[in-house]
């Protein structure tokens, strides 16, 4: 017995018995072709342990390479791993879940699909040569442009100051729409190509634009009838701020190459998602102060030149901050939140004429009175001020969030 009992101790088969007959309970081991009844009979330096549980395989080896079929195409067209980075950052993946496929980042992870997939649409590679600067013929083909619906403008006033009390009112007419169209066709030509071109399907504003620019110029006087009982008559011109917001086109072109050439730079030193948002941000708003500025001076310039005196600059300012960030976002891939900011400006010029004139109806007064108290309080620019200011805020805010985006460079 005591032996017995020291062998289950040591060894689980009591001394003296076969091992087949221990784990049986004395009964003639089964036949040896068996494989159930010899799987059970195991040694006890082999037998099973929970923790072996640890070595059974929980995906693939390599899980970069599930994440190259599946951006097969994307991989397969970038010329650098840049454009890879922006676009799986446009599929949703950012650096907590690039740590899954074993990079601290998700521009890690491009550098290893660009290096892994073979491209098809990346440049061949050239011979060594003489090194070029890049960029100058380029720069020099949209810079020039850029001037061209400045000086059409400008032109165009200056033919009429100085035909002014010489020719008829015909004739002065007929000037004014070769000008007009001049300007016309030099703006479709200059945002046809350089920083201010946007992609193809994104120029659907046409209307929203000729109507925020035709309420800088027609806007205050119409309004300014409208609420004193009107309208009567014609109404008057303040060609001004036109003059300003014109030539503050090329400037415009300027801010948008600095933006997307500094933001690209940033874009190939950055080492994380966060990191790039971090460092393109203060640059998105300096970029767009800097535009406020040079806007501001032309305002000012042109509204002095033409009515000798520089006030009234609220509402060609918020315009030209409207515009411009409207175009920002159409130029960098974002063509419909820059429509509905435009859409609401003119949504909100427009209500405020026809809430005067429904404040006209009996028992209908208090739907003028908004308008009214803007008025009292900032003049009649006061209106375009609250809805080209307010709309060019949200798109700002919106910019300050989508533009900071590795995918908004992806082709800058």
């Amino acid at each position: 017995m005591r032996d017995e009992a020291s062998g289950h101790e040591h060894g689980g088969v009591p001394m003296g018995r076969p091992a087949d007959a221990a784990d049986t309970g004395g009964r003639p081991p089964a036949d040896e072709g068996s494989g159930a009844v010899r799987s059970a009979v195991r040694a006890p330096e082999i037998a099973y342990h929970p923790a072996r549980r640890s070595v059974v395989r929980r995906g693939p080896a390599d899980p970069v390479k599930v994440l190259m079929h599946r951006h097969r195409e994307l991989c397969e067209r970038a010329v650098d791993p840049l454009e890879i980075a922006a676009g799986l950052e446009a599929h949703g993946l950012t650096d907590r879940t690039a740590a899954h496929y074993r990079h601290r980042d998700v521009f890690s992870l491009a550098e290893e699909l660009y290096a892994r997939v073979p491209g098809v649409g990346r440049p061949a590679p050239q011979a060594p040569g003489p090194k070029q600067v890049p960029g100058d013929d380029a720069r020099c083909g949209w810079a020039l442009p850029a001037l061209l619906p400045g000086a059409a403008c400008l032109a165009t006033a200056g033919v009429l100051r100085a035909s002014e009390g010489v020719l008829g009112g015909g004739a002065r007419s007929a000037v004014t729409a070769v000008g007009a169209l001049l300007v016309v066709l030099s703006l479709r030509f200059c945002l046809r190509g350089g920083p201010l071109r946007a992609p193809d399907g994104a120029d659907g504003v046409t209307l929203y634009v000729c109507w925020l620019l035709g309420y800088v110029v027609y806007g205050d006087d119409l309004l300014a009838q409208v609420i004193s009982g009107g309208p009567d008559g014609d109404w008057t011109a303040a060609p001004g701020p036109l003059l300003g917001l014109v030539p503050a086109l090329a400037p415009a072109a300027w801010c948008a190459h600095l933006f997307a050439v500094h933001a690209r730079h940033r874009l190939a030193g950055s080492h994380g998602l966060s990191e790039f948002g971090a460092g393109v941000r203060p640059l998105l708003f300096g970029v767009v102060a800097l535009f406020l500025g040079a806007l501001t001076a032309l305002l000012f310039l042109a509204d002095l030149g033409h009515s000798g005196a520089g006030g009234g600059l609220g509402g060609p300012v918020a315009l030209g901050a409207l515009l411009f960030l409207a175009r920002l976002l159409a130029v960098h891939g974002f063509p419909e939140p820059a429509a509905t900011g435009l859409a609401a400006a003119c949504a909100a010029e427009v209500a405020a004429t026809f809430l005067v004139l429904a404040g006209r109806l009996p028992g209908l007064g208090l739907l003028a009175r908004p308008v009214e108290a803007v008025v009292a309080a900032a003049g009649t620019g006061g209106v375009p001020v609250l809805a080209c200011g307010v709309a060019a805020f949200g798109l700002l805010v919106h910019a300050s969030v989508t533009l900071t985006r590795a995918s908004a460079h992806a082709s800058a």
